[in-house]
């Protein structure tokens, strides 16, 4: 929070010079300190920010990389003759404990070439498949994995 606060002085002076620098980093300190004494804020949810932030990092170039891989296996299926395209439509459930973590799960597969979230009620997925190939695993994909880490830092 300390170095948004810095940030966010430094964007809003439209320079930086080092007098901008040096009041920043106070003016940042005292409302740091503000927000700690009276808001209720404890410095271990920065430490904790800081860790997910470096998950979600690591998620959304793990989703690109998966994105990339359907890409090629969705136009595989499709520009070869002698593979028959067979749709499925695949129901799973997930053991993921919050709602963003249900919703990120379900955009990624959305998101992913071959497969399309078509419902999300509690924990219950449904997803429609473009070849019932792409649906293997799909419950306990890597995407699950990440997620469940992040919850975990809660």
């Amino acid at each position: 929070m300390y170095l948004i606060f810095f940030l966010i002085w430094v964007i809003f002076n439209g320079q930086f010079t080092p007098e901008i620098a040096v009041f920043g980093l106070i003016i940042a300190g005292l409302m740091y300190a503000f927000i700690c004494k009276f808001m209720g804020y404890k410095p271990r949810a920065d430490i904790i920010m800081a860790k997910k932030f470096f998950y979600l990092i690591q998620y959304v170039f793990i989703l690109v990389k998966e994105i990339v891989k359907a890409n090629f296996a969705v136009i595989r299926m499709i520009t070869s003759s002698r593979y028959e395209l067979e749709p499925a439509v695949v129901r799973f459930k997930t053991d993921l404990k919050s709602a963003p973590a249900r919703i990120m799960l379900a955009n990624s597969i959305t998101l992913t070439p071959g497969t399309i979230t078509v419902s999300l009620t509690g924990d219950e997925y449904v997803v429609h498949c473009l070849d019932k190939s792409l649906a293997e695993g799909i419950n306990s994909s890597i995407f699950v994995t990440l997620l469940r880490r992040l919850e975990r830092m809660d």
